[in-house]
């Protein structure tokens, strides 16, 4: 339910590098805190940290730009400016505004982290969109072919890289959430794509 332009969101939260930590803790390529990252279902542990799973943080964004959009009337641009500073500074900023509600008139009174994102977002969309007028090519995907292994074990990416003739490396690359190399045993069956 959310615009497919918000994945743009992630270049600026990230550079899309799933291993991203900000000085506050914020990781993965939508730099999830950790009690947002729980609050939408990310586990974080010693072994695994969804903040850094691309799909598993991909679709917890969605849903939290969702919610946002709903607290602010339906407005995508300030759910990202909430997804950027939080809800509560969005709301502060609208009271102190006089109850103004577009992005651009509460503008003065937002932190100033988030007055650049919402423009940085622009920039991102606009050359994504229009890569091709200014010289930018397109890159391909690092990875050919990829298939899904179901693990019921707990299991070091080490011995898949082995079995399966894969540099470790490339493995990381895959399941960045894995954080000590280990696929934990899990009372579900684990999947390593």
């Amino acid at each position: 339910g959310c615009p497919l332009e918000l994945g743009y969101l992630a270049v600026i939260e990230s550079a899309l590098n799933p291993n991203a930590v900000s000085r506050a803790g914020a990781t993965g390529l939508w730099q999830f805190m950790y009690n947002t990252g729980k609050m939408y279902g990310l586990e974080v542990n010693t072994l695994v940290d969804d903040r850094r799973n691309p799909f598993l943080a991909t679709d917890a964004a969605a849903r939290h730009l969702k919610d946002l959009s709903n607290i602010f009337f339906n407005d995508w641009v300030l759910a990202m400016a909430a997804y950027n500073c939080g809800a509560g500074n969005v709301k502060k900023a609208i009271i102190r505004s006089g109850g103004k509600t577009d992005f651009w008139e509460i503008y003065n009174y937002l932190p100033r982290e988030t007055r650049g994102y919402i423009p940085a977002f622009y920039g991102a969309w606009f050359a994504m969109q229009y890569y091709d007028k200014y010289d930018l090519c397109d890159s391909q995907a690092k990875f050919g072919q990829v298939d899904t292994v179901h693990i019921e074990k707990k299991v070091h990416l080490q011995q898949i890289s082995t079995v399966l003739n894969i540099p470790i490396e490339e493995l990381n690359d895959l399941k960045p959430q894995y954080k000590k190399n280990i696929i934990p045993l899990s009372n579900e069956v684990m999947t390593l794509t």
